[in-house]
């Protein structure tokens, strides 16, 4: 490699540093501040809460990585914590016919809006803007209130701590963290993650180099349905209902967990490590205010407004740079 790629590389992944530098200040900053913040249980506690955001960011990532975008993650959350409520207390399917449904489910709608997306040429927001309120608009048709689940596979699921030392950890968590290695060897490792990369640098390009620029579009939007109905399966374990409520604006901060964590919003460069940065990022600024008692909750929009805000001028630099 030689030293101007070196160089641009290293550029690239300033987002990344910046980042890590960020919530490692936050948490010395809270450590300080705070009695009990210093605690590796804090840290899980961060990946416990946020688990079904970490799930629907990492499928955010594919999609921001080839310059798209995808409003309706949050609303494909609130329709699978629906289905599934409705499915298991008011029908009474078993747990293992209804998650595997629901997973289809989203996955099949993420397919379908990137196949919309490619054949009509139509802008990914106007596409997943009309996905949005169609998912949510049908989590009103199963019903209008919540739908407490109380079926025992659930709490279970909800309930059960696998202990790490003195220490513990949530189901959630973990299948969240073994989505982002997975996520991460996909993209790195695979051909279908290269032509992830190579469509968000130039898409006309992509075209002429031969590439599957078709399957690759329907594949990220697919794998970010996926992720939302995982997401949503999450958050059914954490919350125990479903309702057409749930995950109001979840797009927005799983977009912010992914900008935050240095994934260009023009596609083409990111990385799912910045992604799980990002998320405990927003996770950290929560648990913050939390700690600190007294402000309200809003300034956690606040802060990540600001720091959205930082983090875009910064992209912008580098992408300047690079021209």
């Amino acid at each position: 490699m030689n030293a101007h790629a070196l160089l641009t590389r290293l550029r690239g992944q300033i987002p990344l540093l910046v980042t890590a530098v960020l919530l490692v200040s936050m948490f010395s900053v809270g450590s300080v501040q705070y009695e009990g913040f210093f605690s590796g249980q804090v840290v899980l506690n961060l990946l416990i809460d946020n688990a079904f955001l970490l799930v629907v960011a990492v499928g955010m990532t594919f999609v921001v990585l080839t310059g798209g975008i995808d409003l309706s993650v949050g609303a494909v959350v609130a329709l699978s914590t629906m289905v599934s409520a409705w499915l298991v207390e008011q029908h009474g399917w078993p747990p293992l016919l209804v998650i595997p449904l629901v997973l289809l489910m989203g996955t099949a709608g993420g397919w379908l809006m990137g196949w919309i997306i490619h054949v009509f040429e139509i802008q990914p927001f106007i596409v997943t803007l009309a996905g949005m309120f169609l998912a949510r608009g049908l989590c009103y048709t199963i019903s209008v209130e919540s739908i407490s689940i109380t079926d025992p596979q659930y709490t279970a699921m909800a309930q059960t701590r696998i202990p790490l030392g003195d220490l513990f950890v949530s189901p959630s968590a973990l299948i969240a963290l073994l989505l982002v290695a997975a996520g991460f060897v996909v993209l790195h490792y695979t051909r279908f993650g290269r032509n992830v990369y190579a469509l968000g640098g130039s898409e006309q390009s992509a075209l002429l180099m031969g590439l599957p620029v078709q399957r690759t579009k329907t594949g990220v939007y697919a794998i970010s349905g996926f992720c939302s109905a995982l997401g949503g399966v999450l958050l059914t374990f954490y919350m125990l209902s479903g309702y057409g409520l749930h995950a109001v604006g979840l797009e927005l901060d799983a977009i912010a967990a992914v900008v935050i964590g240095g994934t260009l919003l023009t596609g083409g460069s990111g990385y799912l490590l910045g992604t799980l940065l990002g998320v405990l990022v927003l996770g950290l600024i929560q648990t913050v205010i939390s700690f600190q008692g007294t402000l309200s909750s809003w300034w956690t929009r606040i802060v990540i407004g600001a720091l959205l805000f930082v983090f875009i001028v910064l992209q912008r630099l580098i992408t300047a740079r690079r021209r």
